[in-house]
């Protein structure tokens, strides 16, 4: 039986380790999203703002087949990775295999700073993303590119330049098959071509 003071040694070093994860998991609060800085987007969102946004359309799902908590706690967990290595666009023109084993190693080095519970669960939600093994991940992987059309017509809307991100919807094409997020796309796709339809009707000055 391990004594008081052994059993104050090991919670101290479990909050240190867990402020330690928190410290870098808040790292994404500072990671810029690699594709609009590449694209000159001024203040860029964080991943973790992308994160949070995923995270809510995954809770207002209304699709009962679905595991609405696992695909919550999926979104949170996807590109957790990158508070070590970054966000890797595929500008960066770095190898998806290298890319996953980047990432792997970061999600390890994160991990083990957790109890081994927590260790095993967020672990297996990153990998579980990354092989696209259950509806929910693949789910999760389609509001990945939602929500990041939804953010490319937010920031045409911002700054007056409708169609600027077209390249962002051309990479989405035939990615989507949910029947929510379709009506989703469809939707934002008929207001942003409406904005880029009365954008090319104004006389130019």
């Amino acid at each position: 039986m391990a004594s008081a003071s052994s059993a104050a040694a090991l919670s101290g070093r479990g909050a240190r380790n867990l402020l330690q994860f928190l410290r870098l998991v808040g790292q994404l609060k500072r990671v810029p999203r690699t594709g609009w800085v590449y694209r000159n987007v001024q203040k860029p969102e964080s991943v973790s703002d992308h994160m949070y946004r995923m995270a809510v359309m995954a809770l207002v799902t209304k699709d009962e087949h679905l595991n609405k908590d696992r695909c919550v706690r999926l979104a949170l967990v996807h590109d957790m990775a990158e508070c070590i290595v970054g966000d890797i666009a595929p500008a960066d023109n770095i190898p998806k295999e290298e890319k996953h084993r980047r990432e792997e190693e970061a999600m390890k080095q994160l991990t083990q700073l957790l109890p081994e519970d927590l260790r095993k669960e967020l672990y297996e939600l990153w990998e579980e993303y990354e092989t696209q093994s259950s509806a929910e991940a693949r789910y999760v992987k389609q509001l990945d590119q939602c929500e990041m059309i939804l953010q490319a017509s937010e920031y045409e809307d911002l700054e007056n330049k409708p169609g600027r991100l077209q390249d962002f919807y051309d990479s989405t094409t035939g990615k989507f098959s949910h029947p929510e997020i379709v009506q989703l796309v469809s939707e934002l796709e008929e207001e942003r071509n409406a904005n880029i339809a009365a954008a090319a009707s104004k006389p130019s000055s």
